[in-house]
């Protein structure tokens, strides 16, 4: 028995008055996942537990199985661990974005315009970076250039314990009530004004501004954390597992726990992303000797961000295009399977962040008919089967019960 899951970061949704009153899955053209929800067990599962703030770490460590409560650090040094930076048990980490603010004077009355720099490439990000590790770089703390806008700061024996806001919480709010407070904030808050300074008349962001590109005019710290330590995945479950993601959020977890890094050329953490590639890279490794394989599609989550339901659409039924090609994949290989579709946590268009909602989820087997009575998979069929699962780490054992 091979096992999948799909997981479509941010996929769930309100409903939509420019869609009929639908949410982006009701709208979507789902033929596949609709002809596997008749057949599959549907329902609601409570990724996020309470006292958790509703984060793609949290949500995504809980469907892999590693209850929040007894492993979640903080975000920031999961993605650590996938940029390759070697963790000290007394470094604090905190996520970097570039991002876009408004040019209002003073510093604290700007505005967060775009919390991903318009999409800033990695090249223009990485010179960037580069600016700033020579102005700011010293014994205290040390910048590590990422992927686009997701970049890391490392603070040598630092303390936990500051508020932060992640950017994509305040889009179009006015950043002053959401400056770092607490431990370490005069740091924090030094650190984003002197940003500022050096990225406003960089040649990066001279160049973006004249393309009519929105500039990355400053860093923005959140996802404060310290080195964490995952339970390996294949002694939890006798099963050789993968995972394919686009984001070192993700590609931090399966490497703490032990699961083999599948990379994809064209993956990226955007609707534009190689879903094709993922679906095949995937049923080459199970077909090829894996057990599990969890393919997670930031798409949706990013097109939530930016209210962009269009698109949000368009990444579900590309999603939908990912499951058809494992299912056709599988059964052509003679290839007995569990998938198991979900988000991780919706990300409403209308609010543009994360909510702790409940998910639906779609359970199905190629051996077992597991109907519950959908019709299709969608927020509102999955309420009305009644079956919720409150504790989100133990889905995943629904997925592996299944032989």
């Amino acid at each position: 028995m091979k096992y999948i899951v799909v997981l479509g970061d941010g996929m769930a949704d309100w409903k939509i008055p420019e869609l009929g009153n639908k949410t982006c899955l009701e709208s979507a053209d789902t033929p596949t996942l609709d002809k596997l929800a008749k057949r599959a067990e549907v329902g609601l599962c409570k990724t996020v537990p309470d006292g958790f703030k509703p984060g793609s770490d949290v949500a995504n460590m809980s469907v892999l199985g590693f209850n929040p409560k007894d492993f979640y650090t903080g975000r920031s040094p999961l993605e650590a661990v996938s940029m390759g930076i070697n963790l000290k048990n007394t470094d604090v980490t905190l996520r970097c974005n570039l991002v876009t603010l408004s040019d209002d004077e003073p510093y604290e009355k700007k505005v967060m315009v775009d919390y991903s720099a318009g999409e800033i490439s990695t090249e223009e990000a990485t010179k960037l970076i580069e600016s700033l590790k020579e102005n700011l770089d010293c014994n205290d703390y040390t910048l590590y250039a990422g992927i686009q806008y997701r970049h890391c700061l490392v603070l040598n024996c630092g303390e936990v314990g500051a508020e932060l806001t992640p950017p994509h919480d305040i889009s179009g709010k006015l950043i002053e009530t959401y400056l770092p407070k607490g431990v370490n904030s005069s740091i924090y808050g030094g650190l984003l004004k002197i940003s500022f300074e050096i990225l406003t008349n960089h040649p990066v962001n001279l160049k973006r501004i004249e393309e009519g590109k929105k500039p990355a005019n400053s860093i923005w710290l959140w996802g404060e954390g310290t080195k964490p330590a995952l339970k390996d995945f294949k002694s939890l479950h006798c099963l050789k597992g993968g995972i394919i993601s686009a984001v070192d959020l993700i590609k931090g977890i399966g490497i703490l726990a032990g699961m083999k890094i599948i990379e994809v050329d064209g993956a990226t953490g955007n609707y534009e992303t190689n879903f094709q590639g993922k679906a095949d890279a995937a049923a080459d490794e199970l077909i090829g000797g894996l057990d599990f394989v969890y393919i997670h599609m930031e798409a949706p989550d990013e097109c939530g961000h930016h209210g962009d339901v269009e698109h949000k659409v368009y990444s579900i039924e590309r999603i939908d295009g990912v499951v058809k090609t494992l299912t056709d994949r599988l059964s052509a290989a003679g290839e007995e399977f569990a998938i198991l579709v979900c988000p991780d946590h919706p990300t409403p268009c209308a609010i543009k962040t994360h909510t702790s909602d409940p998910v639906p989820y779609l359970l199905y087997s190629s051996r077992t008919n597991l109907s519950n009575g959908a019709s299709r998979y969608t927020e509102d069929e999955a309420q009305k089967t009644g079956v919720f699962v409150a504790e989100g780490h133990t889905l995943i054992d629904k997925l592996f019960a299944i032989k």
